[in-house]
């Protein structure tokens, strides 16, 4: 199976249930920016130990942005073909952001100033998956999609990317009931 298509070719690029686009609009920035972080937190899962907390954890966002990303390429027309969970940002996958964060924060002590990202390279690459995240965010706010929760789950993400940094700093980090 060859990897191009050439369809692309002309500045355009299909869409979710039909339809092609422009690749300078809207719908598509915001899926780059999305993209972009979807890769760092790849990056991130790749410096994490296979089968860890944060590993499993960190696979679970990836696929959860496949859903987001298909929502946004979908045309207002198609949403009712939407299925929720699948390609349809739910409250339920916001909520659980949410539980991960409560997790994670349980475990650790809250930094009591700025934090410097780079304390190792698992928690600074996922600073960085933190900031394209916030990118992603601001793009897409900038394409409102109606009644739509991919802003939301953007924005609880970033926060979750904060708290899986700090978390990944290790032991020394966390909290005196993990000893």
């Amino acid at each position: 199976m060859k990897i191009y298509t050439r369809d692309g070719d002309d500045g355009t690029t299909g869409l979710y249930f039909g339809g092609r686009t422009r690749k300078d609009t809207e719908p598509i920035e915001v899926n780059g920016a999305v993209d972009e972080a979807q890769a760092s937190l790849g990056w991130a899962r790749s410096l994490s130990e296979p089968s860890s907390r944060l590993h499993e954890l960190l696979i679970t966002l990836e696929r959860d942005l496949w859903v987001l990303m298909a929502e946004v390429a979908t045309l207002p027309t198609n949403r009712h073909k939407l299925a929720a969970g699948k390609s349809l940002v739910t409250s339920t996958m916001i909520d659980r952001l949410e539980s991960e964060i409560d997790a994670l924060s349980s475990e650790i002590e809250m930094p009591k100033e700025f934090v410097v990202p780079g304390e190792n390279q698992l928690s600074a690459a996922l600073d960085v998956a933190r900031t394209v995240i916030r990118r992603a965010e601001r793009i897409a706010v900038s394409y409102p999609l109606e009644e739509s929760l991919v802003v939301a789950y953007l924005n609880r993400l970033s926060d979750l990317a904060w708290t899986m940094a700090r978390f990944a700093e290790g032991p020394h980090h966390r909290t005196a009931r993990q000893h």
